[in-house]
């Protein structure tokens, strides 16, 4: 690892930021500045003055996204500031263009005042066809997500929340078609329910799962302890622990046939897992040492097991789900990225993997499957049709 960290450092002084910008326009002489700039790009602009939505047609709207941080929760470094957020924002603006071939802007603020983030967004978001917000730490996230997606009318999308869920959710389909278990009969354990674990208890309940334990560092949420929670507990609360169950870990893992963990390092243990329903499946996801190591958790018993690291299989990468739904919804010029379009997304990505080719260590396609941004995309273009969001 310290080899990784070396070479990063070395590179990343070499390369001085990890995108530039291309001119697409040929300025060779006076007739291309003419055509580009003044006099004849006044054209464009009165064509887009009677009517806003042409910017996706004369501009780079329909191809361009913001990624938007204040560097509050960068990787697993906390609140580390804006400045020091700007390399993971450069990556992920990376991301973007290789793998869906959209392009992306890192943008990092200088303020953790979600209204004060709100305002800047808003202000900002005729430059560009979506926004991705990217590592605000939670409950503020969510709050930021919400107001965005109720006051623009771009998609407006929190990766770390969704970008997860969508992966894991795509991972479980999977799993349960391999051991040949049902969603309604399984039983699911959460550790962690700041932004990622949020947003898996949700999208796995609305996948169909329904007896959930959600575990966060005081515990599990309960409803006798709502007056302590945030929001976000108290809305998990109303989806998870129907019967107000005051259990330990150990005793929810005995229950359990789904382990996620979005978490700590070694919250899991050897003797849990063993005591996990037969054909158990863990995704252990903490980063970059998880709940429990893959080897620990398949000496366990485990069936299927994944982590968030690239060395091991069944890697949950959020680089599955994020480019292709931008890429989706900018074809279409969606208006927002609903529930809907994102378990589209975790479906296309489950699909690329045929019934006859799933194993216990690929139940998740990897990360360079250059199927999978135009899969995610075209499932994601066509729920947004159907839903009546696209604007083509």
């Amino acid at each position: 690892m310290g080899n990784y960290y070396e070479k990063a450092l070395e590179l990343h002084e070499k390369w001085k930021g990890k995108i530039s910008v291309e001119l697409k326009a040929p300025l060779k002489d006076k007739e291309d500045l003419s055509v580009a700039y003044t006099p004849g790009v006044a054209e464009p602009c009165r064509e887009i003055a009677k009517d806003r939505n042409n910017a996706y047609k004369y501009t780079w709207k329909g191809n361009i996204v913001a990624v938007v941080s204040d560097g509050t929760a960068v990787l697993g470094l906390g609140d580390i500031g804006p400045e020091a957020a700007l390399p993971v924002m450069e990556g992920k603006a990376a991301l973007f263009k290789r793998f869906a071939g959209v392009n992306a802007i890192p943008i990092v603020l200088d303020t953790k005042d979600p209204k004060e983030i709100i305002e800047t967004v808003k202000r900002m978001a005729p430059t560009f066809g979506g926004i991705n917000l990217e590592d605000i730490s939670a409950p503020r996230c969510v709050e930021i997500e919400r107001t965005l997606i109720e006051e623009l009318d771009i998609p407006v999308f929190h990766d770390d929340q969704h970008g997860t869920a969508i992966v894991v959710t795509a991972g479980v389909m999977n799993a349960l078609k391999l051991i040949g278990k049902k969603k309604e009969d399984v039983t699911l354990v959460v550790s962690g329910t700041g932004a990622a674990g949020s947003s898996v208890i949700k999208m796995l309940h609305a996948y169909g799962i329904r007896s959930i334990y959600a575990f966060n560092v005081h515990g599990i949420l309960r409803k006798g302890d709502m007056g302590e929670y945030n929001f976000l507990e108290k809305e998990l609360c109303e989806i998870t622990n129907g019967e107000d169950e005051p259990l330990a870990l150990s005793e929810a893992m005995k229950r359990a046939d789904l382990f996620v963990g979005v978490s700590a390092p070694k919250v899991l243990t050897k003797e849990m897992v063993a005591s996990m329903k037969k054909d158990a499946i863990v995704f252990a996801m903490a980063n970059p040492e998880p709940e429990i190591s893959y080897e620990d958790a398949i000496e366990a018993g485990a069936r299927v097991v994944g982590t968030g690291r690239s060395d091991f299989p069944n890697q949950v990468n959020n680089v599955l789900a994020f480019p292709g739904l931008f890429k989706g919804a900018l074809q279409v010029r969606a208006q927002k990225i609903t529930e809907a379009m994102k378990m589209a997304a975790a479906e296309g990505i489950a699909s690329l993997i045929e019934e006859k080719d799933l194993r216990e260590d690929y139940v998740i396609p990897g990360a360079f499957d250059e199927r999978v941004a135009e899969v995610v995309a075209d499932a994601v273009a066509r729920k947004a049709v159907e839903e009546g969001l696209s604007r083509i």
